[in-house]
């Protein structure tokens, strides 16, 4: 009998944030993992080798323990010897030692692999104490193994997964530096405790096509590495050892899932015209130049959002001027795209370089960030700018400063943006010869000065995830409130009109790039509200530019008419789900809302 059938099957609902359906194993993601390699043994001689290595890191470990003790005994510092007592304990205790070569013998793998498993199965443990201190004594045990892994691995840096299995990511969120630890091509779906549809993970997976689903609360605790799992991103499901009926359905489902994308991408590449002829230009976010091809593939006609943020992940120093110019002029240069969006270092919070990290900040998304960083740290401003003048004369460019929140801010960016014109004109280098400037209106004080902005930038780009977060005073990273996030929401709807209704009267542009943009459900809100542009993760597009073309810019105004009409967010919501639902019975068919 299959040992998985002995399993008790579970569902866990999510959030879905990234349609389709992955079945396979779990990988359970820690951020300790980038010491863990995994790899058989390939022969049974090579067995009590690993085990002698596992009991070589113990004692290794130990001798370093005993050694800081001694050093702090020298001191007055005694708080901590009781700690180290226990860790000393934890490395002689036979039961984690033995449970550690057990899985050397029994699973034939090495040594970092069998601590992690062992350390995975004391954490499952400790969770179903309900004691909370005792609970939270398993940072003891997660310490030890992180220096044992230490040990084992010496001076080596070993990737997360260097198996051939591909794999399902289950953790209890992924940031950005994790992303950049895991080898993706391994990655099949993903599946956490945090997150919403705006999160790190639902971002990445909408652009890798990955099956996702978050917000989970506690799949951590009920997964271990090896359990089989589907992810459902359809419709937010999460299956822990399903049985074989259920397994098969779910293969049935993946099959037509992915038939229904194919008949998407036939005319992926039409444009988005109404029936009643108002064009909408449809663009794709991306962060990694290797995206592109996906994305031209998938239809879009333009880079709505290059986030230039992931040109600092994961580094230890800041990016020269050439980094940033030889990521842009990859972009800039593609064939096939209308223009190129270059959006301006959106930096604070956790997207720093490890040697940069800014001051601690009570609520970093208020913070120090973005446009405010930009303008206050000038020479790692004028970098970026440089290298985008000079991207610039490869193809067209747009520029994009991002969470503006006062006339001031654009006028001091567009002073810096001259500046390091003329500095380049001078040194002779080629360069773009024009530049539409664009803002980002993400924070409610854009939205009432909009008609001022306007005189100063060329075009408006809305980013609704900031937005919503801040009209509705909702931390889109607190999977507790995922329920209060909603683009629906009247006083998001009015918002929205009333920059769009603005920037028309001054005669400029205006672009969507937040998550809304790229919602069905919301087409033809947006549309109704007559914007130019919209610009979304690529596999949106398809989806995004059928809806257009089969509706009319009469019928969408009606829709949004009606909309508006509504004083609850649950009745807008409710109101526009069933008229998309009864008006495109086939795009949302999987609809489970």
């Amino acid at each position: 009998m299959n040992p998985d059938q002995t399993k008790k099957t579970l569902v866990l609902r999510g959030v879905g944030v990234s349609p389709g359906v992955a079945i396979g194993r779990v990988y359970r993601f820690n951020p300790l993992d980038s010491q863990v390699s995994l790899y058989k043994l390939n022969s049974p001689s090579l067995i009590p080798g690993e085990i002698l290595r596992f009991k070589k890191a113990v004692k290794e470990s130990e001798h370093q323990l005993l050694g800081i003790q001694r050093n702090l005994k020298k001191t007055k510092v005694t708080e901590p010897l009781y700690v180290i007592d226990v860790h000393i304990l934890i490395l002689k205790d036979k039961k984690f030692i033995n449970r550690t070569i057990k899985n050397i013998q029994r699973l034939k793998i090495n040594a970092e692999w069998a601590v992690r498993l062992t350390l995975d199965r004391y954490e499952q443990i400790f969770e179903k104490v309900e004691d909370n201190y005792i609970r939270g004594r398993v940072s003891d045990i997660r310490n030890v193994s992180q220096r044992i892994l230490s040990n084992l691995a010496g001076k080596k840096k070993e990737s997360v997964w260097v198996n051939d299995e591909k794999v399902i990511v289950v953790a209890q969120d992924i940031s950005p530096a994790n992303t950049v630890q895991m080898k993706l091509d391994k990655v099949i779906g993903f599946a956490t405790d945090a997150g919403g549809r705006t999160s790190h993970t639902a971002i990445v997976a909408r652009d890798m096509e990955l099956p996702a689903v978050v917000g989970l609360d506690n799949i951590t605790r009920f997964v271990r590495t090896g359990d089989e799992i589907i992810v459902d991103g359809i419709s937010g499901l999460v299956v822990v050892n399903p049985y074989p009926e259920m397994s098969q359905r779910y293969e049935e489902k993946k099959l037509l899932h992915s038939a229904a994308r194919d008949e998407y991408l036939k005319d992926a590449k039409s444009p988005a015209i109404t029936i009643d002829r108002y064009a909408v230009n449809i663009g794709c976010n991306i962060e990694f130049v290797e995206e592109i091809p996906s994305a031209i593939a998938h239809g879009a006609e333009h880079i709505g959002l290059y986030r230039t943020e992931f040109i600092y992940i994961n580094r230890q120093e800041l990016p020269t001027e050439e980094d940033h110019y030889e990521n842009y002029r990859q972009v800039v240069g593609t064939k096939d795209l209308l223009w190129s969006t270059i959006r301006t270092f959106d930096l604070g919070g956790d997207k720093f370089p490890s040697s940069q990290k800014p001051v601690k900040e009570l609520n970093p998304q208020m913070g120090l960030r973005a446009i405010r960083f930009c303008l206050k740290e000038v020479e790692i401003f004028k970098s970026q700018l440089r290298a985008i003048w000079r991207a610039g004369a490869y193809g067209k460019t747009r520029i994009l400063f991002p969470m503006i929140s006062s006339v001031e801010e654009i006028v001091e960016a567009k002073r810096l943006l001259e500046e390091t014109r003329k500095e380049l004109m001078a040194q002779g280098e080629n360069i773009a010869s024009e530049m539409e400037i664009g803002a980002m209106i993400e924070v409610p004080a854009a939205v009432v000065i909009a008609d001022k902005l306007a005189r100063e930038v060329d075009f408006f780009s809305i980013g609704t995830n900031d937005l919503i977060q801040y009209s509705l005073a909702i931390d889109r990273s607190n999977e507790r409130l995922t329920y209060l996030y909603e683009p629906l929401h009247p006083a998001v709807l009015k918002l929205v009109k009333s920059v769009v209704d603005t920037a028309h009267e001054a005669g400029i542009r205006v672009s969507m790039c937040g998550e809304m943009a790229g919602d069905p459900m919301c087409t033809l809100i947006l549309l109704g509200m007559e914007l130019d542009e919209l610009s979304m993760n690529h596999l949106a597009v398809p989806r995004i530019k059928k809806i257009i073309r089969e509706s009319k810019l009469e019928e969408s105004k009606l829709l949004l008419e009606k909309a508006l009409s509504f004083n609850m967010a649950s009745e807008v919501r409710e109101y526009v789900q069933n008229y998309m639902k009864e008006r495109f019975p086939v795009e949302f068919q999987n609809e489970n809302d």
